[in-house]
């Protein structure tokens, strides 16, 4: 008599579908197996968060956002007694704004605000503040839309000229802060110049000085004090007087600017009245 070999289970009960499936869920298996063998700590490290902190800090040389993330992460969560993980922690954030995207960028101001809060008297703190307002820096926008995260960002700049006055980023984050400034202060001219096209004289009167009152040095002032005097001349009370100085004042503090021409003639023309 010749004896068959008893069929599999699965054969037995008709589940042929069972047999690509367990194939699958066995390839996750080996594959997982392999990843976590790549990225196994050798047995001998001495200094396991050192060797993990190395290695995210190469990760983000090499901009491999996810992989620099996932090792300052074991420092931050394995090691709470380690020196280096306030660096770690710095290095999380860093990644996330490397990676950039909104969300990232949401993030990464987390990451450096929870930092200040934990570890207020490092010595990177002052890096942890600039690289707070950075995180809103990079999500400011046009000068014709929103300007919540450019506000942000300036307050947090403030933050660290008040907090850090003797740091050496100072040069670095003042630049940064005069960007946001003026992008803010463009924002306000486009307001005051559409009441200008418009004639709406008395409400760009109040725009332009108040973009002088509160940003004294924004960079593109010389059209502010142009339209500012040409308001003040084309208004219905006509205070010429008032004009003047502002065309001055343009004339001395922009010798190249575009309005320079115009202002000249504007002012002479006002002297001879």
């Amino acid at each position: 008599m010749t004896y068959l070999p008893t069929p599999l289970p699965w054969l037995r009960q008709g589940r042929l579908n069972a047999v690509p499936t367990l194939l699958v869920l066995a390839i996750a298996v080996l594959t997982a197996a392999c990843g976590a063998s790549r990225n196994a700590m050798p047995v001998d490290t001495a200094n396991p968060d050192r060797f993990l902190y190395e290695r995210g800090t190469a990760a983000l040389k090499e901009r491999k956002w996810l992989d620099a993330r996932e090792y300052f992460r074991q420092v931050v969560d394995n090691y709470p007694q380690s020196p280096l993980r306030p660096d770690a922690k710095l290095g999380i954030g860093e990644s996330y704004l490397g990676e950039k995207g909104a969300e990232n960028l949401v993030l990464a101001a987390n990451e450096f605000r929870e930092f200040l809060t934990f570890y207020p008297l490092n010595l990177r703190a002052d890096y942890a503040q600039y690289q707070l307002a950075m995180s809103h820096f990079m999500q400011m926008r046009a000068p014709d839309r929103d300007q919540t995260e450019t506000k942000d960002a300036i307050a947090e700049f403030n933050a660290f000229f008040q907090r850090f006055p003797q740091s050496p980023l100072v040069p670095e984050v003042r630049l940064k802060w005069r960007e946001a400034r003026d992008r803010l202060s463009e924002a306000s001219f486009r307001v005051g110049y559409h009441y200008f096209r418009i004639r709406w004289y008395p409400g760009a009167i109040d725009r332009f000085r108040e973009i002088l009152k509160e940003d004294p040095e924004f960079s593109g002032r010389d059209r502010v004090y142009f339209h500012l005097a040409e308001s003040l001349v084309r208004a219905d009370n006509k205070n010429t007087a008032e004009a003047v100085p502002y065309f001055q004042r343009l004339l001395d503090e922009f010798k190249t600017s575009e309005y320079v021409e115009e202002a000249q003639a504007r002012l002479e023309t006002l002297k001879n009245q």
